[in-house]
């Protein structure tokens, strides 16, 4: 990595920069290829698998961000919301009034779904959530990976690599790779935060303490971390809502460490990590009208909640994580061997609740009209199981100065599952057209006939060659061949390279075939509810692909999705304070997968009469049927220099993306009802579920003790879709570009002791106001940007001991 590079954004976030990086070290401690008898002691960077000990150009944009600073002095409390205020290429914003989507943050690069960018921790692939995304303004039909599971403080850097990588990683790795780095470093540290809305809610308290700690001549890294944030609420006085952040209550274990072992000529080094986090989450659902509303006795009963009531959907998760492996040299080869292991549960209690329908049977029969204001809903897990065993040799002076040969394979096990509710959180008790809904409201329970216990297996090798053909010209080229048991096998492709045209700039390009496989939760995912549809009772169903209801509607068997990715860039150091980077790409990608719009008798009748023999009167499936193309371009700048003296750095980070939709191609059962396959509303969510531009913009002001930061994010406009449509003659939602301001002092009493206060979207700055009727949300500011919730307070203390 150039020292300039480390040296310009050192005092954004901590002791190594941001780094936009046009390179990457691969260093032993000495400079030198590491002997057969001495430790491999290379720094890995996402998207190569060089393992030689020398300093390298990557050929494909890749962003470093240490969080050093960001668990010490940041505005924010989990990772999601920390990179979206520092990478323009990623996005997170929270989300309420959608279900289980306000209990995981969703997080997203490039534009494109939560479920297209692929996660590591330490190099190693992680389990996805369990949720699959039915709500929400943001990645509908998604799955995605839960990254506030980790604790910050145990955290090195965050590795993101903005390329196609599927060929080199495997599925999902169409927008990008993020490589989470876990600290082993010795040495204790602790830090203790606490944050709060400027209107006196969403209180946030963090205690959180890392301790590195030196065992048979390797390091552990222990850290513990609590987190509690408290529920915040933007709604109007007079209506029966809570808008806001949900409430989360965080505790989490993180384990991470080397040993050596002392084999192979004394190479070998033992490495694990393991991770437990247990979150109790609430968030609050639509409110009922009490006595005087339409919703007595459909959604209500006037014994209990007369005033109306808002029910929460509390969610019970469990997120285990676990890495085991074994590097050592044979030979001339570096080998590494290893098993991850990934859990993933989310458990649903519905709280000040009822079942309308067994309050209305109890009126009926002579009671109060009450029911259980609480119920067990059920739920669903993820578990994942991956081995891998990797190879890599660098041959000196081969195919021009060298050749990097990497090669491998991976075996992963997947498993699903989705357990039912207790029957009061589903029943309908009280007979046909009697008045009272089934289920509990707010969030109706799985019944037994949503259970689900299913499993997958995949077999991976993959063949990677970096070579320096001169001093100047670099070229890398990756092929995978994947086999699953649930639809087959593929075979991806990748070519990079770079060229240094001049001593202060190099241009870059790549190719690269990728897919995503659909994930289980897309494939399983089953929920079922009782409606009245022309006074009969019918089952309103998401049907699993491959079940009666998706078989008997022709949908096919769900296959992967796959793509073509085209970067070109350059990297520009013209002065020893000054540094730039662009990066154009071009993504298509084929058989998205989509969630599609309910089929009923309105909208299709002769599919809706075959799907009445099986008691059904609406249905919706999860189907591949859309090709997009997302075109962009990252832009960084970066600067070290003076000011009165003192210490100014300064960095820019812009992202410019567009996603179309290019074509809706229809199962034969469902073609000439693509508008209800993929309505206009539906395919805003997939252009336009984040913003199409994003800047920030940050300064450090460093005068003795006192360390002043304050960054600048911009979010570009968004258009999104309303619930009557354009064709009722409802305008589509547009929401203007907003800029909010971070702005932080940090104190430092000594080397050890630092104080920091700060604001967070200091100017209060809101989505643009709509329409509540036709937001995603029912609220007039809906999540879209960087959510709703205005100006937040935090103080930090960091001390290390």
């Amino acid at each position: 990595m150039s020292t300039l590079r480390l040296a310009v954004l050192s005092a954004l976030y901590g002791s190594s920069a941001l780094v936009f990086s046009h390179t990457a070290l691969a260093q032993d401690t000495q400079g030198q290829p590491a002997a057969a008898s001495q430790p491999m002691q290379t720094v890995s960077v996402v998207g190569s698998r060089r393992a030689t000990s020398s300093a390298t150009d990557t050929v494909v944009p890749i962003d470093v961000i240490p969080m050093t600073a960001a668990a010490e002095k940041g505005g924010q409390f989990d990772l999601s919301q920390t990179l979206t205020n520092i990478s323009p290429s990623f996005n997170s914003t929270r989300q309420s009034g959608a279900d289980g989507a306000d209990l995981v943050d969703s997080a997203a690069l490039r534009g494109l779904g939560s479920d297209q960018t692929l996660v590591l921790v330490n190099g190693k692939r992680r389990h996805s959530s369990s949720l699959v995304n039915l709500f929400g303004a943001r990645n509908r039909g998604n799955t995605g990976t839960d990254l506030n599971a980790i604790p910050m403080l145990a955290i090195r850097d965050v590795q993101v690599l903005r390329d196609g990588a599927a060929a080199q990683y495997g599925s999902d790795a169409i927008a990008g790779v993020m490589d989470i780095g876990l600290k082993k470093t010795l040495g204790c540290e602790a830090v203790a935060g606490y944050g709060q809305y400027s209107a006196g809610d969403g209180e946030n308290w963090l205690a959180s303490a890392y301790c590195g700690i030196a065992l048979g001549g390797g390091v552990v890294g222990i850290t513990g971390e609590y987190l509690n944030r408290g529920r915040s609420d933007r709604s109007e006085p007079d209506n029966p809502r809570i808008i806001g952040d949900s409430k989360t209550e965080n505790q989490t274990l993180y384990v991470n460490g080397e040993i050596p072992t002392g084999v192979a000529n004394n190479s070998g080094r033992f490495y694990f990590t393991g991770g437990v986090q247990k979150r109790d989450a609430s968030s609050a659902a639509f409110g009922r009208g009490g006595v005087g509303s339409d919703d007595i006795p459909s959604r209500n009963s006037a014994a209990m909640y007369p005033d109306g009531f808002v029910p929460f959907i509390n969610g019970d998760m469990d997120d285990r994580y676990a890495i085991v492996g074994h590097r050592a040299r044979l030979g001339e080869w570096n080998a590494d061997l290893s098993q991850t292991y990934g859990y993933s549960r989310l458990m649903y209690d519905i709280s000040d609740t009822l079942n309308a329908s067994l309050a209305n049977a109890d009126l009926l029969g002579g009671g109060r009209g009450v029911s259980p204001d609480h119920f067990d809903a059920g739920g669903f897990s993820f578990e994942q199981w991956t081995t891998n065993a990797d190879f890599a040799r660098y041959f000196d002076g081969v195919l021009g100065k060298g050749l990097n040969v990497a090669f491998g394979g991976e075996y992963r096990v997947e498993k699903y599952k989705i357990f039912a509710g207790e029957p009061g959180s589903y029943v309908d008790a009280d007979g046909v057209g009697t008045g009272g809904n089934a289920g509990s409201q707010g969030f109706p329970g799985f019944q037994p006939g949503d259970v689900t216990n299913a499993r997958r297996h995949s077999t991976a090798l993959y063949l990677d060659l970096e070579a320096d053909l001169t001093d100047a010209a670099k070229v890398q080229g990756a092929v995978r061949w994947e086999k699953y048991s649930d639809f087959g096998s593929t075979v991806t492709g990748k070519l990079a390279g770079s060229y240094r045209v001049a001593p202060t700039a190099l241009l870059r390009a790549s190719a690269s075939t990728g897919f995503r496989a659909p994930s289980l939760q897309q494939a399983y995912f089953s929920s079922t509810f009782t409606d009245f549809i022309g006074g009969v009772p019918t089952d309103v169903v998401l049907a699993p692909n491959g079940g009666a209801v998706a078989t008997l509607a022709g949908i096919p068997k769900l296959k992967e999705e796959k793509s073509t990715s085209f970067t070109l860039g350059t990297t520009w150091t013209p002065t020893e304070s000054i540094s730039v980077t662009a990066d154009l790409y071009h993504i298509k990608i084929r058989d998205r997968i989509v969630l599609s719009g309910r089929f009923d008798a309105d909208n299709y009748p002769e599919l809706a009469a075959r799907l009445s023999t099986l008691g059904v009167g609406q249905a919706q499936f999860f189907v591949n049927s859309v090709d997009t193309k997302t075109q962009g371009l990252d832009l960084t700048a970066s600067h070290r220099g003076t000011l009165l003296g003192n210490r100014l750095t300064t960095f820019l980070a812009a992202n410019f993306s567009k996603t179309t939709v290019e074509d809706i191609h229809a199962p034969a059962s469902l073609a000439g009802y693509e508008d209800v396959l993929l309505s206009e509303r539906e395919r805003l969510f997939i252009e336009q579920g984040g913003p199409r531009r994003k800047a920030t913009l940050g300064f450090d002001y460093a005068t003795g003790p006192l360390e002043t930061n304050f960054k600048i994010i911009h979010f570009g406009p968004q258009t999104l879709g309303t619930f009557s449509g354009t064709a009722a003659g409802v305008p589509n939602l547009h929401y203007e570009a907003k800029t909010s301001a971070d702005l932080a002092f940090t104190y430092s009493v000594n080397k050890n002791i630092k104080f920091t206060a700060g604001a967070n979207n200091i100017f209060g700055a809101k989505p643009t106001a709509q329409n509540a009727d036709e937001t995603d949300n029912g609220f007039k500011y809906d999540s879209v940007q960087f959510g709703l919730n205005g100006t937040s307070y935090v103080a930090r203390l960091h001390v290390k001991f």
